[in-house]
């Protein structure tokens, strides 16, 4: 199957040998924060801990509690911006604390991702990155940062003191967030034009793209395997005319273009299938993918447009297997049992794989009806390419390991998988205009 990573999360799970006693009488409160937070992390939870929680939310002393609205806030922002420094992006570190934490979590970090942004010129902010964190949907609606613990507190049917712990555990689990490959420059950093600067709209055709996400749209609301099959086959038909049309252009003189990267979740259930899913759908857009399986996550390395299309049709293929799945797992097995977990992970491995050969004959398809009538030798122009992202992964990634998926445990789960991977199926041999 795909690549996996080297890379190993951190996580602080060495017992300590004594617990922290707690905040000095005298500590202010930004003391107290990064105090709480240390504790934390080498895993010395407990009282001290709690003394810092309710020392950090006692709001009797004004003076106090703005203080210490304002220390959480500021410690929230530098955590974003060193998790910058990582690699990390806005959408993928709010997930990744979300997983750790849950979702209130999560919302804390969201607002952390949003005052960050707030405090950069905009001409700095990749638009990628700037996108990332509109789909967040959050605005800075508290203000100051003495108002924050209050924000967060009523926001989520929160104690004061509740807040203010949600607010620590984010900011360990921020700081252990390990270093992932950079992919797109953090605020205050992006300049347009240079290396790994956001793509140019003409490379990514916006029109074309809305019409690939609206066929895909079609095909996971549909009843009818046999429309889904059809929508989905003229989606990828036209992801694959548009990447030999954006390869084409890119062997004139002045119009070359660089691999680049995108990570996209990967979530259990069944996440090894669901990684060898998108790999097969990478491999058939001429792109590759990286898992990083601890982290939930995998690197997809090729042409931007490409990128885009892997990230289009492994999305719907996604809801398209997970709508099969359920219908099919209603049913009962040849024993009459219920389908159970083993069924569904069989299913899942069979719908990949078996979606996986469909993707490839379709796009191949679509190429060889390019080359006929562009009289275009479209094979050196891709191998090319390929060499290209090979290069880049290389350059990204290092050394890799290749995984090996478990086999399937239910012959009707396979079954089934098969038959859904077909009703998905990509092969439409359609005259694209």
């Amino acid at each position: 199957m795909g690549k996996k990573g080297r890379g190993r999360q951190r996580r602080a799970t060495e017992a300590p040998t004594a617990g922290w006693a707690g905040p000095a009488a005298s500590a202010s409160p930004g003391e107290v924060v990064s105090g709480a937070v240390d504790a934390l992390v080498s895993g010395q939870e407990g009282g001290g801990v709690d003394l810092a929680a309710a020392r950090l939310a006692d709001a009797e002393d004004r003076e106090w509690a703005d203080a210490a609205g304002r220390a959480l806030l500021s410690a929230l922002l530098d955590a974003v911006a060193s998790a910058w420094t990582r690699g990390w992006q806005p959408a993928e570190t709010v997930r990744q604390v979300g997983r750790e934490l849950g979702p209130v979590a999560a919302a804390v970090c969201a607002d952390a991702v949003t005052s960050d942004l707030a405090r950069h010129s905009p001409a700095t902010v990749d638009p990628r990155w700037a996108e990332q964190v509109r789909d967040l949907g959050v605005s800075a609606s508290w203000g100051r940062g003495e108002g924050y613990p209050a924000h967060v507190g009523t926001g989520h049917g929160l104690l004061r003191f509740e807040a203010v712990e949600v607010v620590l555990r984010v900011l360990a689990a921020l700081r252990v967030l390990p270093p992932v490959r950079r992919l797109c420059p953090p605020p205050g950093a992006f300049r347009p034009g240079r290396p790994g600067a956001a793509r140019s709209p003409e490379r990514v055709d916006a029109g074309k793209l809305a019409r690939v996400r609206a066929l895909l749209a079609k095909a996971e609301s549909t009843e009818f395997p046999q429309e889904a099959e059809a929508l989905s086959a003229r989606a990828q038909e036209m992801m694959a005319r548009h990447s030999i049309d954006r390869a084409l252009l890119a062997e004139e003189p002045g119009e070359s273009e660089a691999a680049s990267g995108r990570r996209l979740p990967v979530d259990a259930p069944y996440d090894e299938h669901k990684a060898v899913l998108l790999h097969e759908v990478a491999e058939a857009n001429h792109c590759r993918a990286v898992w990083h399986q601890e982290l939930g996550l995998c690197t997809v390395m090729g042409f931007p447009g490409d990128v885009e299309a892997v990230d289009l049709m492994f999305t719907s293929l996604l809801v398209q297997a997970e709508t099969a799945m359920r219908a099919s797992g209603s049913v009962r097995d040849r024993s009459g049992r219920a389908a159970g977990k083993a069924f569904r992970a069989s299913f899942m491995s069979a719908f990949s794989v078996r979606v996986g050969e469909r993707l490839v004959e379709t796009a191949r398809s679509a190429e060889r009806a390019a080359q006929a009538e562009t009289g275009t030798d479209l094979v050196p122009v891709f191998a090319a390419r390929e060499r290209e992202v090979e290069a880049a992964v290389a350059e990204a990634f290092g050394e890799l390991t290749y995984s090996r998926v478990r086999g399937p445990y239910s012959e009707d789960g396979w079954v089934e998988g098969r038959a859904a991977a077909d009703a998905a199926s990509l092969g439409s041999r359609r005259h694209l205009p």
